[in-house]
């Protein structure tokens, strides 16, 4: 039986060498790119499902209702399963792509490849997206869409291939702001996906919307033509085979400096182990000394969709509309709210290797949790289910929502993904961010398919069902998460043994055992 890659290489603690060089910042910037593919599609989805020009050729029964032509509840103007199919069949078909094609490939051909496969898919999508005719043909858009993500993407967001390369690339004691790079493009491919909504839906003859789908082809060609010219990770290539000396020379040129020889040792061992261990999601699946890994990689992904951010990032557009404002206006409201997410998360950039993860969870958690809060309150006791809510309390609604996607945007939306990826030893590395995806894409579903139906059923008392899961994940990252904060990667496996609860978890003896190699 195996020990894991840390205790392989004996590396007791050391740290590396290296400098951020001009190399790695652009390698990493190219492929950070990946995020504003999903940052675009997820502005795009929520405002193209409030415009009355697409409901009215592709969900008429929706345009009905929300036209007042159809008496119905202000929770339930939009409630369709098609319409939110609409939505979900991306995650659906990324699934479906990361669980069976994704996780193995990137292990056996590298991260560079993924990418360039997920980019060229997004494209057909794109295309297809923006020349439906009709809604199945949209539905069958966003599917392709989801096979590019799948195989280039990280749900919330959240990349395989990008996100391994990141924390690969970049050096350990800036591994936090390089790998929110991946998120401060997603904010920013967001922010282009609403602006363009606003100006679409102002275009006459009712096709604007056609324009928003089809532009996610740009992010998609910088992304596929950029990562053309990355180079593999010094991880990948040792793992593929490649000569000792050719690794040696790309770390090299990575780091800016001669000093690699502890993290090139680092990389091999465990490869050695990788190599030695089996199937990688076999083993994580059945050996007790991956379980800290295995219940982060269900758990972080499954509270980040359950605390609802997905639900406002996919719906916030309708969900304004429900609560009284106009087209034009949820639209504006919502580059708005874009903005101080994107503000937050570069705010984000700055403060993460320095204050860690675990304080940021739990801030970004109870600011968030106050905001859902409040919310809830506000639409119980202000919105029935008909007539309008007052101006005063509409921009109130406004306002908390901009303060909970602050929190989140500097807390669990990078961190997220983040701290998967560091957590995984080699052998186990891309079998977990595969399971990391999979949750992910798993919860976004329930949440991107049910949302609509819920707020219909549930109605305000739907928003204090999300602040409870707010509060499980605050209590989770207490007690449960270790901080990683600065540990190269190849070392953050002793984290476990020194953690008051996942010590009684692991394999403390072979831990013990290994410690004298």
């Amino acid at each position: 039986m195996a020990v894991s890659s840390i205790d392989a290489a004996g590396s007791k603690g050391r740290r590396y060498g290296g400098r951020i060089t001009m190399f790695v910042a652009l390698s990493c910037v190219t492929a950070a790119m990946g995020g504003a593919i999903f940052g675009y599609d997820l502005g795009t989805s929520g405002g193209v499902s409030s415009m009355g020009s697409f409901l009215k050729e592709f969900f008429p029964d929706v345009y009905r209702r929300m036209k007042g032509d159809v008496r119905v509840s202000n929770y339930c103007k939009f409630d369709s399963q098609l319409l939110t199919l609409f939505t979900s069949s991306l995650y659906i078909s990324g699934l479906l792509t990361a669980t069976l094609l994704s996780s193995w490939f990137t292990a056996r051909h590298g991260r560079r490849p993924s990418m360039i496969i997920g980019g060229v898919a997004f494209l057909a999508g794109a295309a297809v997206s923006g020349a439906a005719v009709d809604v199945y043909m949209a539905i069958l858009g966003r599917a392709l869409l989801g096979v590019g993500l799948g195989f280039a993407n990280q749900l919330k967001q959240n990349l395989q291939a990008v996100l391994l390369y990141l924390s690969e690339m970049a050096p350990a004691r800036y591994r936090g702001a390089f790998s929110n790079g991946f998120q401060l493009t997603l904010c920013l491919g967001s922010l282009a996906a609403n602006v363009i909504n606003f100006g679409a839906d102002k275009i006459t003859g009712g096709w604007g919307w056609r324009l928003s789908l089809g532009l996610a082809g740009v992010p998609a060609a910088f992304f596929t033509l950029g990562a053309i010219f990355l180079p593999e990770t010094p991880n990948s290539l040792v793992q593929q085979g490649l000569d000792r000396h050719k690794v040696k020379a790309l770390l090299q040129k990575i780091r800016g400096t001669d000093a690699v020889d502890d993290e090139l040792d680092d990389i091999v061992a465990a490869n050695s182990v990788a190599q030695g261990g089996g199937n990688g999601l076999w083993l994580i699946v059945s050996q007790r000394r991956y379980r800290p890994q295995l219940v982060i990689a269900v758990l972080m992904p499954a509270f980040t969709q359950l605390s609802g951010i997905n639900a406002i990032g996919f719906y916030a557009p309708v969900l304004l509309r429900t609560v009284g404002m106009g087209e034009s206006a949820s639209l504006l409201s919502t580059v708005v709210t874009v903005l101080i997410y994107t503000a937050s998360t570069i705010v984000f950039m700055f403060v993460i290797d320095r204050f860690g993860r675990r304080t940021l969870l739990i801030a970004g958690s109870l600011q968030m949790l106050v905001s859902e809060l409040l919310i809830g309150t506000i639409m119980a006791a202000k919105l029935g289910d008909e007539g309008g809510m007052g101006h005063a309390y509409a921009a109130a609604l406004f306002v908390l929502l901009g303060v909970y996607v602050a929190g989140y945007s500097w807390s669990w939306g990078p961190m997220t993904w983040l701290v998967p990826t560091e957590v995984f030893p080699l052998e186990i590395r891309s079998a977990g961010q595969s399971i990391t995806v999979a949750s992910g894409f798993a919860f976004t579903i329930f949440v991107a398919q049910g949302f609509l139906a819920m707020l219909c059923r549930m109605k305000a008392w739907l928003f204090f069902f999300f602040a409870g899961w707010i509060l499980a994940m605050t209590a989770f990252v207490y007690l449960f998460l270790p901080e990683t904060k600065g540990l190269p990667i190849e070392q953050i496996g002793k984290v476990w043994r020194e953690h008051w609860f996942w010590r009684r978890v692991v394999e403390v003896d072979q831990l013990h055992a290994s410690d004298k190699l």
